[in-house]
């Protein structure tokens, strides 16, 4: 009966089917919570098999006794845990409206999985298992940044709301990727001023390789970013991505500087001084120290704009060192004149742009 169930029931499945459902399916990843909170697939849900000090005691009698102790020792944990784990599951259905099939994944596709989806299989569920495990998505992640993309990239110095630009073009159907946004990060030593803790990076690799599958996939076409340096905050773009990005047009928006140092003001004028003092003085070294003295005493005295005049004025020359550090820099590098930082009109202007190079 068991082995019918099993045949019935559960079916172990190739990473793209996994992903592939999962589009319609809940996934539950059962490895630990420590495990899950560490990285884990974009929009599981934490169905833990063992506590993260339960998976220590069982991982020991595992290596140091054998396979079968560690069944044993399991076998309790997990029993506690079983009817729990279906009414999750069931709530999580309903909640979903989705028919009562779920995807389930721990590290390899081994002994937790194989557990938890017998348990959801008696009780009456479709259950898929990903062969191979989150190690094998975790593989297919690596694997989306070898690949190659057509990538264009909106440039300007900072403070030219580069990023509202991005919004614009997604609100009328391009293909966007917003780093920052996957990072939780804008992107400057200001950058996570009043915003929550980041990724890890390895749930940041997992959501970016998340969306230039599903961009690269559904649109198949050009695909739009912010141009950014390796790092945004504490985490890497993957080199490999990152190269193409430096091989891409750049759209580089000259906006006057005083636009500009009107936008930064708006975003970050009202920030704690306590912090914005924080991020200068991790900038010190490559602010110099007068400049970060004057910057601060600015701050201190009240005169957010001359402050700020001096963190742009730094901005702008290392963004044009970033600039003009590329391959055929001249040919890839299309300047736009626009007089203001104004989101809207901006997209403007590089969809008038696009245009007129396609007609040409």
């Amino acid at each position: 009966m068991l082995v019918h169930l099993q045949v019935m029931g559960i079916e172990a499945i190739h990473i793209e089917t996994f992903l592939s459902l999962a589009q319609q399916h809940p996934v539950f990843d059962v490895r630990s919570p420590a495990e899950f909170e560490l990285a884990h697939i974009p929009n599981a849900f934490s169905l833990p098999l063992f506590s993260n000090e339960e998976r220590a005691i069982v991982g020991t009698h595992y290596k140091q006794i054998n396979k079968q102790q560690a069944i044993k020792t399991a076998l309790p944990f997990f029993a506690q845990k079983m009817v729990p784990m279906i009414e999750t599951v069931e709530q999580i259905l309903k909640t979903n409206k989705q028919p009562p099939t779920v995807l389930v994944h721990c590290w390899r596709g081994g002994m937790r999985s194989a557990g938890v989806a017998w348990l959801l299989s008696l009780y009456g569920f479709q259950v898929y298992t990903l062969q191979g495990g989150y190690k094998v998505y975790r593989q297919w992640v690596l694997q989306q940044f070898e690949k190659k993309y057509v990538l264009n990239i909106i440039g300007g110095y900072t403070g030219s709301g580069k990023t509202k630009m991005l919004q614009q073009l997604a609100q009328q159907n391009y293909p966007v990727i917003d780093l920052e946004e996957i990072a939780i990060h804008k992107g400057s030593a200001f950058g996570g001023l009043d915003t929550p803790v980041q990724p890890t990076q390895e749930m940041f690799e997992n959501l970016l390789a998340t969306q230039l599958y599903a961009r690269a996939t559904t649109y198949n076409s050009i695909i739009w970013l912010e141009d950014e340096s390796q790092r945004i905050g504490n985490i890497n773009i993957p080199i490999r991505f990152f190269e193409q990005m430096r091989l891409a047009p750049v759209y580089f928006f000259n906006i006057p500087f005083e636009e500009r140092l009107n936008e930064i003001m708006h975003i970050y004028g009202n920030a704690p001084k306590e912090k914005i003092v924080n991020a200068i003085i991790r900038i010190k070294k490559r602010l110099g120290g007068l400049a970060t003295k004057n910057a601060i005493n600015f701050l201190l005295e009240d005169n957010i704009k001359e402050s700020f005049t001096i963190l742009l004025q730094y901005y702008d020359k290392a963004y044009t060192k970033g600039l003009y550090n590329r391959v055929n820099v001249e040919q890839i590098v299309i300047k736009i004149e626009a007089p203001t930082t104004n989101a809207s009109n901006n997209s403007q202007l590089l969809q008038s742009l696009l245009k007129t190079s396609h007609h040409e």
